[in-house]
């Protein structure tokens, strides 16, 4: 059940999150290649759209005042990761495919595993101190 939760809880934030936001956009949604998106594409120094997915340059002159200082750690690793997604030849599917899952997928089965390990050593201390559960 733990495990359960731990791999749904992201996923229901981030519905939850989106949902309670919507209500809250009037602009018109982008589409492209069929497929409408949450968002407006409006290009507007108040808040990101997709026109900061599309203008990466725009949206760090505007909307980024906290990252700044951190531009020169950031960008390599972020403009790095957008090459190697673009390089695979279907830059929306990469996307998914290994930000959507996989890299979360990872990080819950690593965080799972650290659990399941902590749960052992736990056991195996009170084993050993004569504590029964």
């Amino acid at each position: 059940m733990r495990n359960l939760i731990i791999i749904l809880t992201p996923f229901l934030f981030m519905i939850l999150v989106n949902e309670l936001m919507r209500p809250g956009i009037h602009e018109k949604p982008y589409s492209i290649k069929g497929i409408t998106a949450m968002n407006s594409n409006i290009r507007t120094v108040d808040k990101c759209s997709w026109n900061c997915h599309n203008d990466t340059r725009f949206c760090m002159d505007h909307h980024t005042a906290v990252l700044r200082p951190y531009f020169n750690i950031v960008n390599p690793f972020y403009f790095g990761m957008i090459y190697l997604l673009g390089a695979t030849g279907n830059y929306g599917l990469a996307n998914i495919l290994f930000l959507v899952i996989l890299w979360p997928l990872t990080m819950i089965i690593l965080l799972v595993k650290t659990l399941n390990i902590q749960q052992k050593i736990i056991g195996l201390k009170k084993a050993k101190s004569g504590i029964h559960l």
